[in-house]
């Protein structure tokens, strides 16, 4: 699953976003209510958690824009505002479930992935396609011209990321901060490296390549024709 953590507590955000990465999922983390909207509402998530007290823009403001701006996917409140009164205003104003700090990461795990099975119902994304490039979401498949391909753990969610954006430019930045989880570039070739094993597993033997280097800018993983 995709999952957006609006938390402008450093230690809490890693804890939350380390963890669920380690349980599989693909985390993008906001540190300001400011940043947390526009990420909600200018892309898909399966889940959304989100605190309550937040710079620029509160978690309530959050919610209630992310609802009036049409957008379906399940939210989880995560608040050290723990009185029941709290917890009615921010369930009133559209989140799904309310957890409490302190917190049990397994307790957030399964709430978590609860909203996610209950977002899948109303858009069941298992599978991803570019071209006759294919990855099973669950069985955790490759597949391009109907040949398997066998990825390791990190090609898999680098290929995953580059199909989300298919079509666009993806740049270091960016595959450092949702696929590595660096904030920062340590001028390390990490980047290459993984790209190149990824080129050669998903591209050689076919005519048409579809992971392509955009000079001066990044990556794009798209269908030439």
């Amino acid at each position: 699953m995709r999952v957006l953590v609006i938390e402008d507590d450093p230690e809490t955000a890693s804890y939350v976003a380390n963890g669920l990465r380690e349980a599989g999922h693909m985390v993008e983390v906001a540190e300001t209510g400011r940043l947390g909207l526009i990420k909600a509402v200018s892309d898909d998530y399966d889940v959304a958690v989100v605190d309550r007290m937040l710079p620029e823009v509160d978690g309530k403001t959050i919610v209630e824009s992310i609802r009036a701006s049409g957008r379906s996917v399940p939210i989880l409140f995560l608040s050290a505002m723990a009185e029941v009164r709290h917890r009615v205003e921010g369930l009133r104003a559209g989140a799904d479930d309310y957890l409490t700090k302190p917190f049990a990461f397994s307790e957030l795990l399964a709430r978590v992935e609860a909203l996610g099975r209950r977002g899948g119902d109303l858009h069941s994304e298992t599978t991803l396609k570019v071209s006759d490039l294919e990855m099973d979401l669950l069985a955790r498949t490759v597949s391009r011209g109907g040949e398997s391909v066998e990825l390791l753990p990190r090609e898999f969610k680098l290929l995953e990321y580059l199909m989300r954006h298919a079509g666009q430019v993806v740049t270091r930045t960016m595959l450092l901060e949702n696929v590595w989880d660096y904030h920062f570039d340590p001028q390390t070739n990490v980047i290459d490296v993984h790209i190149s094993r990824l080129r050669q597993k998903i591209d050689r033997g076919f005519d048409r390549p579809l992971l392509q280097t955009v000079r001066g800018a990044g990556y794009m993983l798209r269908d030439p024709a």
